[in-house]
């Protein structure tokens, strides 16, 4: 059972985790090289741990102790209860949900284990918005892509807001990240991936006719909000894709146009 510790200092040494989750930069840093990541609200905490990361420590708001008291009885790691001003001391912002986890992380597979079991995967360059990522992992999960592979220029999937939006599903799909870009792709095309790039460019095949859905082995890959993908990566492709457009619209936000295409690839049903 774990200890319950009342804590009323925030610049108690203990709650270090949790300091700053506001300075992204700070936390993007920090966190990878600490081995941690923080999972905030009820159900990511409760996903996290079903999911078999070990937890360093919580910490809850008072309310929140009954909530998560089934959990606490199960842990050996230390809980923190503070008072809602106190959260907000130490984190940098009012916490809604009234319950954060300190996690260890996981030592991340390769991106050849990776593509050894799979056969509709997930490839993105350099999509540094949390927000985008988290979408984009929840979307996989829920349209049954097998996996992602980030290339080194990616945001974190474990950073707390990518988490938040994912609704835990950075946990459950299995990602690795590409050392080298392109370069790695060559290890995609190798295992028998077909390697196709999601553009609204003209020149590149609907989905319906592209019929991903057929393909044995099928990388979709997906770049960043603003520009797309790089020269370099449409390069790399061996064929182009978009998602059929009505009333002028050019282009869907990233995580919007990975779900439908997603959706194409994973299902055997093309965007009408």
């Amino acid at each position: 059972m774990a200890d319950l510790i009342t804590v009323e200092d925030p610049d108690d040494p203990r709650l270090r985790d949790y300091t700053g989750l506001t300075d992204v930069e700070l936390r993007r840093r920090r966190e990878p090289a600490e081995g941690l990541f923080i999972a905030e609200g009820e159900k990511v905490i409760r996903r996290a741990k079903e999911t078999g990361y070990e937890m360093r420590s919580m910490l809850l708001s008072s309310k929140w102790v009954d909530v998560m008291r089934d959990v606490i009885d199960e842990l050996p790691a230390p809980v923190y209860a503070v008072s809602p001003e106190l959260a907000e001391r130490v984190t940098g912002y009012h916490v809604h949900r009234g319950a954060l986890a300190s996690m260890q992380r996981k030592p991340l597979p390769t991106a050849t284990e990776i593509l050894h079991s799979t056969r509709r995967v997930v490839i993105m360059e350099a999509v540094n918005d949390h927000t985008n990522v988290g979408a984009i992992f929840r979307s996989a999960a829920a349209l049954g892509m097998d996996a992602v592979l980030l290339s080194p220029d990616c945001a974190d999937p474990l950073y707390r807001r990518s988490v938040k939006v994912s609704m835990g599903a950075v946990f459950s799909v299995p990602y690795a990240r590409l050392h080298t870009w392109p370069k790695g792709l060559d290890l995609v095309r190798e295992a028998g991936f077909t390697l196709l790039a999601l553009t609204p460019d003209e020149k590149a095949s609907s989905l319906d006719r592209a019929a991903p859905h057929t393909m044995d082995r099928v990388a979709l890959m997906l770049g960043a909000e603003s520009g797309g993908l790089s020269t370099q990566a449409l390069v790399a492709a061996d064929e182009w894709v978009r998602i059929p457009m009505s009333h002028g619209v050019d282009s869907l936000n990233v995580g919007a146009a990975a779900a439908v295409a997603f959706y194409a690839v994973a299902t055997g049903r093309p965007p009408l």
